[in-house]
């Protein structure tokens, strides 16, 4: 009779446990980037009323008779299923798509995380919502080494890119056949001296003649340049690059996308690669983790690149609060990479993920750990009122 009322003991508790798990999922069904858990119940040892014996001439074998003696937890799991996406528009916040974990240091110890709901704090860290550190590799000079020991990322607000020399042109476009000699056809375009200074240049096609024509550029040596057309494709005669010297400052004009077809005019300058100095305006999330530098002068750089963790078995991972997970025994130590490569999943920026809880599922657990426990109630009950029973056989 004890053995029963032990056993209920041991219902209740079982699903008084499972009740936790559920309600704790359920009030983290807004927590970004959480994983629910799931509850796995194991017999515990049973009694053994008499062991099993073999067959013998003339007998056959007894089976063993056992009297269980209740239930335990043999497991909570983590269930690493993908999230919903969640659109935010932020440019700090991040969105794991696929396997692996943001690698964050609270001053400590590392940690690892699916929320990526970062932010900056007054030094240019990206930091979590409780300040820990997101780590990475910062670039140098737009170089980023995903090979070495991953920091803190620190964004370099208010940084200055240098400016770009120009050093090379292009002109295309068509020139029309039909027009007459001395004809002048102009295009323009700004460029960049060493020093991030602009410098206009003006570039005039005069005809010399049938399917012959001049190129000169404003303060360029030569001063002037012979170009000829094909009469019969309209095609350049000769299409390699044109050097010049403007300023001292060598450049290189390429023309091979000229043309010269019936009379349409569509000369233009199509690209310089020269820049002025330019300051950080912002930045963007590339797939593989790089924060992608936005400039005033129009170019961007990469400035860091988020590092991303995966281990062999996520599921020994121990839950340290925060959305924060710790490295155990069974995890597997942590394979620092990044994002996109060996099997860890890409980032999309603008977005996070959201809680994998399951409303329904769970609803549907809170009525079987509910009923689970009532009845495991009524086990106790129904021994009390026997044992009640055998007291009350004296009178």
């Amino acid at each position: 009779m004890l053995r029963s009322l032990f056993s209920g003991i041991t219902g209740l508790r079982a699903h008084q446990t499972m009740m936790d798990v559920v309600g704790n999922n359920i009030a983290n069904v807004n927590t970004v980037g959480y994983k629910s858990s799931n509850v796995v119940f194991e017999d515990t040892l049973s009694q053994l009323v008499h062991s099993a014996t073999a067959p013998q001439a003339g007998s056959g074998g007894i089976n063993p008779a056992q009297v269980g003696l209740g239930v335990k937890v043999g497991s909570i799991t983590a269930n690493f299923n993908q999230g919903a996406t969640q659109l935010t528009g932020r440019s700090t916040d991040a969105m794991i798509q696929g396997d692996g974990f943001f690698v964050v240091n609270d001053g400590t110890q590392d940690l690892y995380t699916r929320a990526g709901a970062f932010n900056l704090d007054a030094a240019g860290h990206l930091t979590t919502a409780d300040g820990a550190i997101v780590q990475g590799w910062m670039s140098v000079g737009g170089v980023i080494n995903a090979n070495a020991s991953p920091t803190g990322i620190q964004l370099p607000i208010g940084t200055l890119l240098a400016p770009t020399a120009t050093t090379a042109m292009a002109l295309g476009g068509n020139i029309p056949s039909t027009a007459a000699v001395g004809t002048a056809l102009v295009t323009s375009v700004t460029t960049y001296d060493g020093q991030g200074n602009p410098v206009p240049v003006t570039s005039t096609f005069t005809k010399t003649g049938a399917d012959a024509w001049t190129m000169a550029l404003t303060g360029a040596v030569p001063a002037s340049t012979a170009i000829t057309f094909n009469p019969a494709t309209g095609a350049l005669v000769t299409a390699s690059p044109i050097a010049v010297t403007i300023g001292g400052n060598p450049l290189s004009v390429d023309i091979t996308q000229l043309t010269q077809y019936g009379q349409g005019n569509t000369l233009a300058t199509l690209s310089q690669n020269g820049a002025a100095m330019g300051t950080l305006q912002g930045f963007t999330l590339a797939p593989d983790g790089q924060l992608i530098g936005v400039f005033s002068n129009g170019l961007k750089q990469p400035l860091a690149q988020i590092a991303m963790a995966s281990f062999n078995n996520p599921g020994g991972l121990e839950k340290v609060g925060s959305s924060s997970f710790r490295a155990s025994g069974n995890s597997g130590d942590p394979q620092i990479g990044a994002a996109g490569a060996n099997g860890r999943g890409s980032l999309t920026g603008g977005a996070l993920e959201s809680s994998n809880v399951d409303l329904a599922a769970e609803f549907t657990n809170l009525i079987v750990a509910q009923r689970g426990f009532q009845a495991n109630s009524r086990v106790i009950t129904a021994s009390d009122q026997i044992l009640q029973d055998l007291v009350n056989l004296k009178n």
